[in-house]
């Protein structure tokens, strides 16, 4: 059946809008592919909103799921049997509590383990989530400034709370260091002052820098692999050096990522022990 001039003109018109449209999707995703920034967008799951404020069930929000569930897992399982000569699984998970035990014992002395819970469950989200996010396509939540902001937060929150709670207005000798002059008083306690409320800034951006300047290293790297890649013979010898360069940064990550929950922790234990002993 013969088609009108008009019919095949619409009809082409059609063809070249999918191609085009194709060819966005092409775009996108190779864009996708060496955009080192793609890997932190947060992208809703389940989209919730109340009241007018979004609380969607994000990418972000699943994996922090993840790392409570498969941390809360690997501690029970790997203790649950108990025996005397422990397995590599429990040796991890006693390495692990001692190691953390120690560290509050010798900040904050025998008063502060009563903090341990609190600092060994922020020692391992901080770890498990920073591990988990060096897998591809998997999303590293301390990569995030309002993760890492509210972690810290939290930790001031509970020496703040704690340090009213137990000393009442002599938590204040915290911002009074002793053996100072009157005469230097006021400079020196507005020093600490603006140092005490620097500590949430400095403990969350610490650590969501480096895992958002790591990451972003290490997919550019390896962005240049791909597109060496394709070039042919002559490209995948050129891309010899940029993939030695991501195995050697994805070691680094492993380092900074056990670092960086090490220092979240020491820290934490430090400051818990000012409001143990707030008179230094």
């Amino acid at each position: 059946m013969p088609i009108s001039a008009g019919a095949a003109s619409a009809l082409a018109d059609r063809i070249e809008e999918a191609s085009e449209r194709r060819d966005g999707v092409k775009q996108v995703a190779a864009a996708d592919k060496v955009d080192p920034i793609h890997q932190f967008h947060i992208n809703p799951i389940f989209p919730i909103h109340v009241g007018g404020y979004d609380v969607s069930f994000t990418n972000s929000s699943l994996f922090m799921v993840v790392v409570v569930v498969l941390t809360g897992a690997f501690l029970y399982f790997s203790t649950a049997g108990r025996a005397l000569v422990p397995s590599r699984l429990q040796s991890i998970s006693e390495m692990s509590y001692e190691f953390v035990a120690s560290m509050l014992r010798d900040a904050a002395g025998t008063h502060g383990m009563k903090f341990f819970p609190f600092v060994f469950s922020l020692f391992m989200f901080v770890m498990v989530a920073n591990l988990l996010g060096l897998f591809p396509y998997f999303f590293t939540v301390t990569s995030h400034i309002i993760v890492t902001f509210a972690l810290a937060m939290l930790v001031i929150g509970t020496v703040v709370v704690y340090g009213f709670a137990k000393h009442g207005f002599g938590f204040l000798k915290l911002f009074v260091p002793s053996g100072v002059p009157v005469a230097l008083m006021p400079l020196v306690v507005l020093i600490e002052v603006v140092s005490f409320l620097s500590r949430p800034v400095s403990l969350s951006i610490r650590l969501f820098a480096n895992m958002l300047a790591g990451h972003i290293t290490l997919k550019v790297f390896a962005g240049f692999v791909v597109s060496l890649g394709a070039m042919g013979a002559v490209g995948m010898a050129g891309a010899v050096l940029p993939l030695a360069m991501v195995v050697m940064l994805t070691a680094l990550e492993v380092l900074v990522a056990a670092l960086q929950a090490y220092v979240f922790a020491v820290l934490t234990c430090m400051y818990l022990a000012d409001a143990l002993h707030p008179s230094h």
